[in-house]
């Protein structure tokens, strides 16, 4: 295998194996596809937020910087792909081109830098701590949001060239990761005390999907080694399978996540007597 220094798998297959054609634009329309969902929910948060409450509306905000910091790094991302790979005709597939830039999924951990911090805020501007401290949770999060998404970014260039630096990165920032879980479920479960029975139903949904989206991205992150670092998915299946995995990560943790949000606000914001168009 020739070397490319650090850089991730997905450059590496590109390489040596190329890419059919199937497997090079099914990447390309679903980071299409992820930057366009962000784009559709900027336009859904925007033009919500009147339907909550004055108190509730800095979840609403936080939203709409998700989604255009999401936008603006999916958008290049996408862009990034298309540049890094070349068809060639007489072997019939794409291949990483000679004096292209490497394709690099750093654009997803500088978005997650910027996006993490803000989604974990969020859910503190709908609910009411009972026991916990507003800042100190806040915090919490941002220093452990932030050591997750940094210990993993340094993580993911030792993904090929040396994978026991890799999984000691990864294993620093499940720490991190394991944290959050712990204070999500302690925001959620003090959130539900004193509110309206369908936005308890909804803050249990919320924790559910924060369950179900957060846990792709460590699947995504170790995709290369699933099947050994040369094994089943060390090729195209592994190059699909992991951006559809982050594509889904994001618009659950993001744009579902948010719009979930804004209904708990909703249903807390009636129930408090507000009338949209008119100041509480």
């Amino acid at each position: 295998m020739k070397q490319l220094g650090n850089a991730t798998f997905e450059n590496y297959v590109g390489l040596e194996q190329g890419l059919s054609e199937m497997a090079y634009q099914m990447v390309a329309h679903v980071l299409t596809l992820g930057y366009a969902v962000m784009l559709a929910g900027l336009f859904y948060f925007i033009l919500t937020i009147k339907t909550v409450a004055p108190k509730y509306r800095t979840s609403s905000v936080l939203s709409v910087v998700v989604m255009v910091s999401a936008f603006l790094l999916l958008y290049v991302q996408a862009g990034n792909w298309t540049s890094s790979f070349v068809f060639d005709a007489e072997r019939g597939r794409y291949f990483l081109g000679e004096g292209q830039d490497l394709f690099n999924n750093g654009y997803r951990y500088l978005n997650w830098l910027i996006d993490v911090p803000m989604l974990l805020f969020q859910i503190l501007f709908v609910v009411s701590l009972t026991k916990s401290k507003f800042s100190s949770i806040r915090n919490q999060f941002w220093f452990s949001g932030a050591g997750m998404i940094i210990t993993g970014y340094i993580g993911q260039f030792y993904e090929v060239t040396n994978i026991y630096v890799f999984a000691a990165w990864g294993a620093i920032s499940t720490l991190f990761f394991i944290h959050i879980l712990i204070l999500m479920r302690k925001v959620i479960t003090e959130g539900k005390e004193g509110i309206p029975a369908k936005a308890q139903k909804v803050l249990g949904s919320i924790w559910v999907l924060f369950l179900f989206s957060w846990m792709l991205y460590p699947g995504a992150f170790l995709m290369p080694h699933l099947g050994g670092i040369e094994g089943a998915l060390f090729n195209e299946i592994g190059i699909v399978g992991r951006q559809i995995t982050y594509t889904i990560a994001d618009v659950s943790s993001k744009v579902i996540y948010g719009v979930l949000l804004t209904v708990v606000a909703r249903y807390m914001s009636l129930e408090e007597g507000y009338v949209e168009g008119k100041e509480a």
